[in-house]
């Protein structure tokens, strides 16, 4: 099963997807996709480290997201992958956008009765950038969020810390709210 989180920066997406996967069953793990390149970012990160069971593995993982998720699936249960955008932009970063995305849905197509967690930025609400890569990327973030959300079994969109189900699995059937 296959569950997108989406929302602002701050919105309260990446604990509403730790509550999902502290829920979820059997062996879990934890793909960070960020990298810290500046203080506040490293910040961030420990703030969200801090937060964590320490007794939960995480793997950093950088443009090669797809096999560390296959290779997941051969110890845990459940997968979070927090974030998508980050994970976008190192693509990008390697000139790989479109190769690495579509492994990435094969990869997801793949993982069989594990249950994914895959958490990335909702930006459509934000005013439309004044540079040519940011509109660049925000388009890429945007494919890549509908197709996610279309792959998805179950989807929420987290505003203000309050999560909305915008897609629920129910009883083997998928339901659009």
């Amino acid at each position: 099963m296959i569950t997108f989180v989406i929302g602002g920066n701050k919105s309260g997406k990446s604990d509403h997807a730790m509550r999902l996967l502290e829920a979820a069953p059997g062996p879990a793990l934890f793909l960070a996709t960020g990298k810290a390149k500046d203080l506040s970012f490293r910040r961030q990160i420990a703030a969200h480290r801090e937060r964590r069971d320490p007794a939960l593995p995480v793997v950093e993982v950088g443009w090669d997201l797809p096999r560390a998720l296959l290779e997941a699936k051969k110890d845990y249960q459940t997968v979070l992958v927090d974030s998508l955008d980050f994970w976008l932009y190192v693509c990008g970063q390697e000139c790989r956008e479109q190769e690495l995305t579509e492994a990435l849905l094969e990869a997801l197509s793949n993982c069989g009765d594990r249950r994914i967690i895959l958490v990335s930025c909702e930006i459509g609400f934000t005013p439309l950038p004044a540079s040519s890569e940011a509109r660049a990327f925000l388009k890429k973030l945007g494919r890549l969020n509908q197709a996610m959300a279309a792959l998805a079994d179950e989807a929420f969109l987290v505003v203000a810390g309050l999560a909305m189900t915008l897609k629920k699995a129910e009883h083997g059937r998928i339901e659009a709210d």
